[in-house]
């Protein structure tokens, strides 16, 4: 009867058998270690496995003797107890077999890791730099600056709306590489300790301040690629990911040239005659991307953490100061320097802010424009 079942379920049970060892790999590949995209991480993958089977055959072997000798020597088998001391070829045998595994091992490991520092010049050299809770990108040859921001919608963070496919893994402004050029990044930090992590490319590099730490990567498929900040920088350390679009040479050029008109254009916007709706309009938005995770949608901050914007007394009458804050911080806070916005953009948060939440009536009602910053950057004498 059992043969007639298996004779007659047997091409369901193969099925069967296939989806479960399918099942089984899926589960594998979701645990181990992600292959990458680059000659270099894929270097990585292979390395890492042979260490890992190296490790699953010493554990074999180390965990067999000590099963085989609880089962050989209990005291049933052998009442009396052995009187040997020591045995000098055991001993000989147990220290070289694994300096020679170890060997075995650095060897790779070496060569592997010579080739990920490599330290030369690449194609394209970008400087990274950390800040609470954003990147910043420069490309040193083309003289293109721009940061990174995280671009998930806020109802998304608190649930008030189903989260996207790309949850916390999207920004405002990618990272453009060019496809089978040689990139070195030289990654550094503003505030605290970051780290930029790029796991299709296997690179981790920690993001330290004033200090810079390099590393490389060539890619030859294009497509997006995304990581993120993975040391614990901070309330915001979750929201501030890695998204890089690798592009052909063609496309990557036409970027380059779209980003140097976009910063001639910006650089010409400090002569123009601002209204103050104008700033307030574009205040708000580098409001939102650079200043409410610590004050607040409502300027209310964080009590005993983040001051408060609304009815401050800088916000209301104080405009000189309210400027020096924004270009050199406060020492000794959680405020810093956010002199690397440009002129229009440190102008019109400033205003937004000194107009916003009924400051406007409360207090002077002055306002910043681009002028106010590019005299204050001005030597002084």
């Amino acid at each position: 009867m059992m043969i007639d079942f298996f004779r007659n379920h047997s091409h369901k049970l193969f099925l069967a058998t296939i989806l479960f060892t399918n099942q089984l790999k899926a589960d594998w590949f979701a645990l181990n270690m992600t292959r990458g995209i680059t000659n270099i991480s894929n270097e990585v993958f292979e390395l890492h496995m042979l260490i890992f089977w190296i490790c699953v055959a010493i554990g074999v072997v180390v965990f067999s003797v000590m099963f085989y000798s609880m089962y050989a020597h209990t005291k049933k088998k052998n009442p009396v107890a052995a009187t040997f001391h020591e045995n000098t070829k055991v001993e000989i045998a147990w220290t070289i077999i694994p300096f020679l595994i170890l060997i075995a091992m650095a060897v790779p490991a070496s060569k592997t890791l010579v080739k990920i520092y490599d330290d030369e010049a690449g194609d394209v050299n970008i400087q990274v730099t950390g800040y609470q809770w954003k990147w910043q990108y420069r490309y040193l040859e083309d003289d293109i600056s721009f940061f990174a921001n995280l671009s998930t919608d806020l109802d998304e963070i608190y649930n008030l709306v189903p989260k996207g496919e790309n949850y916390l893994q999207e920004v405002d402004e990618m990272v453009v590489l060019p496809a089978g050029k040689k990139i070195r990044f030289l990654i550094t930090a503003n505030d605290v300790i970051h780290s930029w992590w790029m796991p299709a490319f296997a690179i981790k590099q920690d993001a330290i301040p004033g200090f810079v730490n390099t590393a490389w990567t060539k890619v030859d498929t294009p497509g997006i690629y995304r990581g993120k900040c993975t040391e614990l920088c901070g309330k915001n350390h979750g929201f501030m990911p890695i998204v890089v679009k690798v592009v052909e040479q063609d496309e990557y050029d036409a970027w380059v040239t779209e980003k140097k008109e976009a910063a001639m254009k910006m650089a010409e916007l400090t002569t123009k005659e601002w209204t103050t709706e104008e700033l307030v309009q574009r205040g708000e938005g580098v409001y939102a991307v650079n200043c409410v995770a610590c004050h607040q949608t409502n300027g209310e901050g964080i009590s005993g953490i983040f001051p408060a914007l609304a009815g401050s007394d800088i916000s209301l009458n104080n405009k000189e100061r309210h400027i020096e804050i924004l270009m050199e911080g406060v020492q000794g806070a959680a405020m810093n320097s956010f002199d690397y916005l440009s002129e229009v953009e440190l102008a019109s948060v400033i205003t937004y802010t000194r107009q916003a939440w009924g400051n406007a009536e409360d207090g002077d009602g002055e306002i910043v424009v681009p002028k106010d910053i590019v005299e204050y950057k001005k030597p002084k004498i």
